[in-house]
């Protein structure tokens, strides 16, 4: 199993290969592939494709491992050798911590319910205790029990709040997971747990696609002290977030919702408001939903802000610290808006440490077909307070009769979420008439979607052009195909529509 060397313990190279995976499974993104490949080898069980059921084989082979390692007495990571030191650690920080996942979810359910008070969090000493007897001083332990803490709650966020098992979701849930740990949780242990506030986010995607919830999955999962003193953290997680619709305000009152104002500061300001950089908690977020419907005098501001972290209220000469994380969201392309000028560069290139695509509805139902039975069972629970399988059975019935299988959801899960509450209501949903959309709208939500296939594509840009051209030898002529080509893409187009 081991050997003593200068009373240090050395793995035999069979272990030490066993605890360079398992190493390597406590800094791999949960939702990954690769870390499904990881726990596979740990467990040696190859046919589990469950996620749970795969973390739990991987779960009992390392405690297996474990006892044997501990037969003679408990032991920490400094008890082995230099070459051996790193992979224990992180072996018991990965046992220790799959200890407390059970009590994490609970205590992540009930801090939801109750809000604003951060509760006090029983299983703690227990826990910290466990880290000290692995060989972590207290300081240690206490700093990775927070850290357990901010893992477990952005699994449970992405994992819960992100619903759909479409490959676009599986890499929507992987690209939040390295937004909020990186690649590589090793590095965000070591360097960057407290200075992600430097690392702003844009989350791109369709109307009513789920880009707020992808917001509060990041917003909600940062990095949060526990006192020992109070046997809590240092703040409930459910006020570290801050959403903001800038489409609703007018320019004016726009800077005072970002950065507060004093009394007096102008016509109606009868008390001192305080804006969202000032709610800000230092180890929260704000969110800056539709950032592409703001002036350019607003970009300036906020592009300081980003450089400075620091602010001052209309009306004040005050400067103030801006601690906090920015999260910005548009459903309009960027490139667009760079291009037409409405859109600084230099506040681009400060907003975009990382762009994250949220997928349109279409394109996850395209991928996964059962995902929107998913969904709809989904909201269904959500409305009614209650899981009723007979209730959303009828949903997808009305669903099927009155819009098919194939609609193209142009709200996305905004639009599912209120058709399923127009079919409680009244059991039919018409949803909205494509005749609505020009033939070119058509295409291009097809292109966006990613639901056309070559062939349809191919049809329906040969239409536009004859709409345009109205003879088959033009066509022909733009598009580098013979003339009865474009008679056979438009009959098709026809017999399609």
């Amino acid at each position: 199993m081991y050997i003593l060397c200068m009373k240090k313990i050395v793995l035999s190279n069979e272990n030490r290969s066993f605890f360079k995976l398992v190493a390597d499974a406590s800094a791999t993104n949960p939702f990954s592939p690769q870390r499904a490949t990881i726990d596979k080898k740990i467990s040696g069980i190859h046919a589990a494709d469950n996620r749970r059921q795969r973390v739990l084989y991987a779960i009992e082979a390392i405690e297996e491992q474990l006892a044997k390692l501990d037969a003679g007495g408990l032991l920490g990571f400094r008890d082995f050798c230099d070459k051996d030191t790193d992979l224990m650690r992180y072996t018991f920080l990965f046992d220790v911590y799959h200890g407390c996942t059970d009590l994490f979810d609970a205590f992540i359910t009930k801090q939801q319910a109750s809000e604003t008070t951060p509760l006090k969090v029983s299983f703690a000493p227990k826990a910290i205790d466990a880290l000290q007897q692995r060989g972590f001083c207290e300081e240690e332990a206490v700093q990775y029990f927070a850290m357990f803490y901010q893992i477990r709650r952005a699994f449970h966020l992405i994992d819960r709040g992100l619903v759909g098992k479409s490959q676009c979701m599986q890499d929507l849930r992987t690209a939040l997971w390295n937004n909020i740990f990186t690649y590589d949780i090793r590095n965000y242990e070591q360097y960057m747990w407290d200075r992600m506030e430097d690392f702003s986010t844009l989350l791109e995607g369709p109307t009513g696609c789920g880009k707020g919830a992808a917001a509060a999955a990041i917003g909600r999962s940062g990095f949060i002290p526990f006192d020992t003193a109070k046997q809590t953290f240092s703040s409930s997680f459910t006020t570290t977030f801050i959403p903001l619709n800038l489409s609703q305000f007018a320019e004016g009152l726009l800077e005072s919702e970002l950065f507060g104002h004093t009394k007096g500061a102008f016509t109606g300001a009868v008390e001192t408001h305080e804006g969202v950089l000032g709610l800000c908690p230092p180890h929260g977020s704000i969110f800056l939903d539709e950032i592409g419907e703001i002036g350019i005098p607003a970009q300036v501001k906020l592009l300081k802000v980003l450089e400075e972290r620091e602010f001052s209220p209309v009306g004040s000469h005050e400067k103030l610290r801006f601690c906090g994380r920015v999260i910005a969201a548009t459903n309009r392309p960027m490139d667009t808006l760079r291009t037409e000028g409405t859109f600084r560069d230099d506040f681009y290139y400060r907003l975009c440490s990382d762009c994250i695509q949220v997928p349109p509805l279409a394109q996850r139902v395209m991928e996964n077909p059962d995902e929107l039975i998913e969904l709809v069972e989904h909201f269904t629970s959500l409305i009614t307070g209650r899981k009723n399988t007979e209730l959303a059975a009828r949903v997808l019935e009305t669903i099927d009769t009155y819009l098919g299988r194939h609609y193209p959801w142009p709200g996305n899960v905004r639009e599912l979420a209120q058709c399923i509450r127009r079919v409680i209501l009244k059991r039919n949903y018409e949803g909205q008439k494509e005749k609505t959309q020009t033939l070119q709208d058509q295409l291009k939500t097809g292109i966006d979607s990613a639901t056309l296939t070559a062939d349809e594509l191919l049809n329906g840009y040969c239409k536009m052009l004859y709409g345009r051209c109205d003879t088959y030898e033009e066509v022909a002529r733009l598009t580098g195909l013979d003339r009865r080509t474009i008679k056979k893409r438009l009959q098709q187009h026809r017999a399609g529509s």
